[in-house]
């Protein structure tokens, strides 16, 4: 259990700081679809991929002193940051999993856009179709956040850039 919970202190730790729930939610898709060993199952959801796994586990984290969660008002909405607290740091040096190149592909991941990440991970979700029939689907699945095709040929070459990166360094 605590190994998995290590894994996800590791991405957060990686990343410094998390701004949102979403966010995060792809940042981690996105990983374990890079083949980093992140264990929580993910289905399609109104906003591409989500796993309750994960969210529970964030929970978890917060709730025994590992990570901490802000919730700030933006307008009409909260939006929460997370942040890895010193107790969450000194568990880190016991239980640390070693996952190369893990912070340079979130660090990448968290200056993107949320919408980005969006459609970067619905692209990903849909890896085992051809591209022609991924792109059908981001537009049929994702018709209210009105992606073009320049976006969705950048989320692609972003997913290429990323799995670069995750060889590479």
């Amino acid at each position: 259990m605590l190994k998995d919970h290590a894994k996800l202190m590791s991405a957060f730790l990686a990343s410094g700081e998390v701004v949102g729930r979403k966010k995060l939610q792809k940042m981690i898709f996105i990983a374990k679809k890079l083949e980093f060993p992140f264990q929580e199952k993910f289905q399609f959801h109104f906003y591409g991929p989500y796993s309750e796994e994960l969210t529970l586990r964030v929970e978890e984290l917060c709730n025994m002193g590992f990570i901490s969660e802000v919730k700030e008002k933006k307008g009409g909405y909260y939006q929460y940051r997370y942040t890895v607290t010193k107790e969450g740091e000194d568990f880190l040096q016991i239980y640390e999993k070693e996952m190369p190149n893990l912070k340079d592909c979130l660090t990448d991941m968290n200056v993107q856009s949320a919408r980005f990440l969006e459609l970067v991970s619905t692209v990903l979700y849909f890896d085992n179709l051809p591209k022609e029939e991924v792109v059908e689907k981001v537009f049929t699945l994702k018709s209210k956040q009105k992606y073009t095709e320049e976006e969705i040929d950048e989320a692609f070459t972003y997913i290429e850039g990323l799995k670069t990166k995750k060889i590479v360094q």
